[in-house]
């Protein structure tokens, strides 16, 4: 991509992390629109792009009007949950690089926990004949309604190939409540679990237990994106996008793909890793933090094994050997992660990665020149790679 170091977010702004918001999803989401632009010392007036998921409810238009915002040269949106997270900063820095919008704003935000119960499933959703509605119909007569039971077959099936444990998917929450535990802006601030913990944590659905499966989170994430050159005028160091890519894979569907002859993988997440090495002429060696997707602990193995930064199957000794710490070899969710902080489709996660290019990280990394974050996964999905700006 063209685009590749000439694109950086210039501002990150962010609600408070709650169940129970006590305001409206607009509010939440103007609140945090209007952090980003203060964040980077920009106007409101001066944005003139947005690039939204599909699953948000607050049309650009109506947040633009509450920001003050008078004319949008640019306006898109990206489908399928959380896979939209890189996906839709990888579009606003096409509408940048093409000359389409100067300034963009991208944000989800919504009351997950107090208005709907976002992980509730979709066992109420009524038949129809359109492509999405029927495809739900290969999977729910069997009694897989749920997100977490949709994973539980992934987790099964990897469990059986590689010989994983719940316990070895119970290390990844950990390490997230350890992180989440130094973050005052963490839902878990102060709370940090342990590995038996974990395993004490009620079944949601074998092999998940409650500590695997991310939480319900009210309140909005927005970043600000811009060109580099525009962004070093900014009032805060840029976070330059060395990489940013897509990715969906054959056969694929949506937190379903059963019928691929092998389901240990996420062949997507590994399509988007094969882009970013392309385009930033990086590698897994020159990663200093990974802000991994981690809406289920068992999802977060394949991809650091898509990414190469341990072979197949081997992605719980990596973890048990203490490489996702800060003191390893590959620090992980610095935030705290969707488990520990907040579950904002990522966008949270993405506003970390600035923080450690900053510097301004509740848990630095030393030197972080290179973070690579992940989308959400089972899904079509994306993934970036935020580095220092060498200009």
């Amino acid at each position: 991509m063209k685009f590749s170091y000439e694109i950086a977010i210039a501002g990150i702004g962010a609600t408070e992390f709650s169940k129970d918001s006590g305001r409206t999803p607009m509010q939440l989401a103007v609140e945090c629109c209007a952090a980003a632009c203060e964040d980077a010392g920009l106007p409101p007036s001066e944005v003139n792009g947005m690039v939204v998921f599909s699953a948000e409810n607050n049309p650009e238009i109506e947040v633009a009007r509450n920001l003050g915002i008078s004319e949008l040269t640019h306006f898109s949106m990206v489908h399928h949950g959380g896979g939209a997270a890189c996906g839709v900063i990888a579009l606003a820095a096409q509408a940048i690089y093409s000359g389409a919008a100067d300034y963009v704003l991208c944000y989800r935000a919504f009351n997950e926990r107090s208005w709907h119960r976002f992980g509730s499933g979709v066992q109420d959703r009524p038949a129809g004949a359109e492509a999405e509605v029927v495809s739900f119909s290969w999977s729910t007569p069997f009694g897989l309604v749920s997100p977490a039971s949709w994973v539980a077959m992934f987790a099964t099936r990897y469990m059986h190939e590689f010989g994983a444990t719940s316990e070895d998917f119970g290390r990844v929450s950990v390490v997230d409540r350890q992180h989440a535990a130094n973050n005052p802006a963490a839902y878990f601030y102060e709370r940090p679990i342990t590995l038996e913990d974990h395993q004490a944590s009620r079944m949601i659905v074998d092999p998940l237990r409650l500590l695997d499966c991310c939480q319900e989170t009210d309140g909005g994430q927005a970043l600000l994106i811009t060109s580099a050159q525009r962004a070093r005028d900014l009032k805060q160091k840029p976070a330059v996008l060395a990489a940013a890519a897509q990715g969906a894979s054959e056969d694929q569907h949506m937190m379903r793909s059963y019928y691929r002859d092998s389901i240990v993988g996420i062949p997507e997440m590994g399509l988007c890793a094969r882009q970013l090495w392309q385009m930033s002429q990086l590698g897994p060696d020159d990663i200093d933090v990974g802000i991994i997707y981690d809406h289920f602990t068992p999802l977060v193995l394949p991809q650091l094994e898509e990414f190469g930064f341990c072979d197949r199957g081997e992605a719980k000794d990596f973890i048990a050997d203490g490489n996702l710490t800060l003191n390893g070899s590959l620090p992980f969710n610095t935030h705290g992660g969707q488990l520990g902080e907040a579950y904002l489709h990522g966008m949270n996660g993405i506003a970390e990665g600035v923080r450690q290019i900053r510097g301004t990280s509740v848990n630095q990394v030393d030197s972080a020149a290179n973070i690579l974050v992940t989308a959400g996964t089972a899904v079509p999905t994306s993934a970036l790679i935020l580095s220092q700006d060498n200009h």
